[in-house]
């Protein structure tokens, strides 16, 4: 296969499993905690110590970020913050290169951290305490990347400073090309969405068509439980199914990488050369995908918004876990 449907490849698989949809740490509280353990200056060079034992970074480990913006695809936002698009789905996918796996970490769009407040060119004006979804928001510049580059900026903060080799984002009506293109994805409904469209009961087994698959990754508001720990059930539900169907696909179809990747071209965004995606493409197709692990918390109803705040235990556990290494183990 050549470096074209290489590439091609990565957009069929990988980005499949992190799929894209629209829609921590406390991070100022548990600052001063943690400084010694979870720092943003030199975090290769840092030592983190936890339960009494010490780690460092690994060195095999390759992150990158996933994106889900909120917005259509050849919709300019506005030149200034306040546009109202955001990150509404944020994945972070760690490549572990030592034991050929691959881990997924859903982070809640609802998250609160620190966020930077990007001027024209991309200078930082101001630092501010909000969800981690607005980073996008907060660019002065019509620049997607930029944008994108705000909300890695804002994942490196609440992963206490570890450092995040790639992003790639995708439109949210990526998500009804990419099911219209597989033919469809069969589910359980999770909760009821007659509300939203009467075909979609609670425990009823649907194909969901596209404008159906937008509407059920995508939507809180109107159902019973609006909050977006349950919507990031549904979608983690659905890239499992799309997972599966897509593999099924890749495996028996010839022409199938070839249409969905003409379907993903407006809508993709990504801060790699078309090599490194091949690089990327070949690494997952062969590793070993371990699922999807959620950072636990809170959610609470601020002054404005919907506001989540994780579990100190459970992110550093995941942050220990996936991207450290005891460094008596170091080589």
């Amino acid at each position: 296969m050549d470096t074209k449907n290489n590439y091609l490849k990565y957009i069929a698989i990988a980005l499949v499993v992190v799929f894209l949809i629209t829609g921590a740490l406390v991070f100022i509280k548990i600052w001063d905690a943690a400084q010694g353990k979870f720092t943003t200056e030199n975090p290769e060079d840092s030592v983190l110590s936890y339960k009494g034992e010490e780690y460092i970074l690994n060195d095999e480990i390759e992150t990158f970020l996933v994106l889900g913006l909120d917005k259509y695809s050849g919709k300019s936002v506005s030149d200034s913050h306040g546009s109202g698009v955001q990150a509404d789905f944020l994945m972070l996918l760690v490549l572990d290169n030592e034991n050929k796996q691959s881990t997924a970490i859903q982070i809640n769009r609802d998250t609160m951290v620190n966020i930077n407040k990007l001027g024209i060119g991309g200078v930082k004006t101001e630092s501010l305490y909000k969800q981690i979804a607005l980073s996008y928001d907060y660019v002065t510049d019509d620049n997607d990347k930029m944008r994108c580059g705000n909300v890695k900026t804002s994942v490196e903060e609440l992963l206490g400073g570890v450092k995040i080799d790639h992003y790639v984002a995708l439109t949210m009506d990526a998500v009804s090309a990419i099911n219209d293109i597989v033919g469809g994805v069969e589910l359980t409904v999770l909760e009821d969405f007659t509300s939203i469209d009467e075909s979609l009961v609670a425990g009823e087994k649907v194909t969901l068509n596209g404008k159906q698959a937008l509407e059920y990754v995508r939507v809180r508001y109107g159902l019973e439980d609006s909050t977006n720990k349950s919507r990031m059930q549904r979608q983690q539900q659905y890239i499992n199914a799309l997972y599966e169907k897509s593999v099924s696909l890749v495996q028996s179809d010839d022409t199938f990488i070839v249409r969905l990747a003409d379907a993903l071209d407006e809508h993709i965004v990504f801060d790699s050369s078309n090599s490194r995606m091949k690089k990327y493409a070949e690494k997952f197709d062969e590793y070993e995908f371990l699922g999807i692990k959620n950072i636990e918390g809170e959610t609470e109803i601020g002054e404005e918004f919907i506001e989540f705040y994780p579990d100190e235990e459970s992110l550093k556990e995941i942050v220990i876990d996936l991207l450290y290494i005891p460094k008596e183990q170091q080589k």
